[in-house]
């Protein structure tokens, strides 16, 4: 039996679409084309791998085990090229990184600016995003770094440490000479955090309701340069880490640790476990656990 690649690219586009005219139309070929590729295909194989029905079409039960394979096939290629490349390049290269948006606003880019020097020939592309995992599993970016995500056998984990919560206020705010809080005691205080979906914002409710109240969350914002401003001005509270607020570095805020159940979060370094990481990815990590460690001493 002999599968061509291309014809494999051509199934695979089919299957994302389940529609012939639209896998055309993204593969750049005519629509008759591709079905007599597809037809041709299926004869090599000796059984049908979509259902025909009208308009509509559908896997059948070859063609889901074809498209496995498919995926596993294409993981490999895309492996061999970036070995390659790799190994062509040397020290030049890609890399694309995904971070969640507190992370990238203030603690991390310093280290991505000192791994930028180190590494002057590798290009960098940083994204932000709430759901880096997804990123990740999607091949979007190389490598990610995130609140460490549920368990999923696709995924390696490298954890990077521990952070707690604690009460964020205005040098100005009535809580400010406090060295510590219970965080019952956050209750009916003005809050200024993230929407409901985002993860620091759901950790902090999910502290706050075994105890049995919500927070009085009275801005919601995406932005942390925004949040922090909000809390500078005294507009209200927030609950946030003392390493993040440590990197803002505005000497309006004031830390103030939770002293009895601090919410807590591990952030991790994510990447998929059947990719080729190449020199430039390997170097980031290896930075990532470096700088990360001698911060954590200081």
């Amino acid at each position: 039996m002999r599968l061509e690649i291309r014809q494999l690219e051509y199934f695979s586009a089919v299957c994302e679409e389940l529609h012939f005219s639209r896998a055309a139309e993204k593969l750049g070929i005519s629509q008759p084309n591709l079905s007599l590729q597809i037809k041709a295909l299926e004869q090599e194989i000796g059984a049908p791998l979509f259902d025909r029905l009208g308009k509509r079409i559908a896997l059948t039960s070859a063609g889901e085990l074809l498209r496995k394979h498919c995926c596993n096939l294409f993981t490999d290629l895309d492996n061999a090229y970036e070995e390659i490349r790799d190994l062509c390049e040397h020290q030049t290269g890609n890399l694309a990184i995904g971070m969640i948006p507190s992370e990238l606003d203030y603690r991390l880019t310093p280290i991505l600016i000192d791994f930028h020097h180190r590494h002057p020939n590798t290009r960098l592309r940083i994204y932000s995003s709430v759901d880096v995992a997804k990123l990740v599993l999607e091949t979007e970016v190389d490598i990610g770094i995130s609140l460490i995500p549920d368990p999923d056998e696709r995924l390696t984990v490298v954890p990077l440490g521990r952070q707690e919560y604690g009460l964020v206020v205005s040098a100005a705010h009535e809580l400010a000479d406090r060295e510590s809080i219970l965080l019952e005691e956050l209750k009916g205080y003005p809050i200024i955090m993230y929407p409901k979906g985002f993860w620091g914002r759901e950790l902090v409710e999910k502290e706050c309701a075994k105890i049995g109240f919500r927070l009085n969350t009275v801005v919601e914002t995406t932005s942390n340069p925004s949040l922090f401003r909000f809390v500078a001005e005294n507009v209200g509270a927030t609950v946030q880490t003392a390493t993040l607020t440590k990197a803002v570095g505005d000497p309006k805020l004031r830390f103030i640790p939770i002293r009895d159940r601090p919410p807590a979060r591990e952030t991790c370094i994510l990447h998929r476990s059947d990719k080729y990481l190449n020199r430039a990815a390997r170097a980031f990590i290896e930075t990532m656990e470096e700088q990360l460690k001698e911060r954590s001493q200081r």
